[in-house]
């Protein structure tokens, strides 16, 4: 039996790449250990490049409003995990 499994490429969309740095990466490790996610899922009605930002704070789901492009969408996701490292840290 092979170790890959050749089936069929499933298709779907991924936000583009977006550089962090070590600051946003002990924010979203702190939010994360506190039960504070952050992530950017696409938008059902939208287009290709629309994304939303979804927020999951101790299994409560809360989704931003607007739509972003998934740079931006990625960069606010960052934002987030500042702004509730900052909130609660203080």
């Amino acid at each position: 039996m092979s170790l890959y499994f050749r089936g069929k490429k499933q298709k779907g969309r991924r936000p583009s790449i977006h550089p962090y740095t070590a600051k946003d990466m002990k924010r979203v490790s702190w939010c994360m250990k506190k039960g504070i996610s952050v992530a950017v899922i696409p938008e059902l009605k939208g287009g290709v490049n629309d994304w939303r930002v979804e927020i999951k704070i101790n299994g409560n789901i809360h989704l931003d409003p607007k739509v972003y492009t998934s740079y931006k969408a990625q960069t606010k996701m960052y934002e987030y995990y500042k702004y509730y490292y900052d909130r609660n840290r203080n």
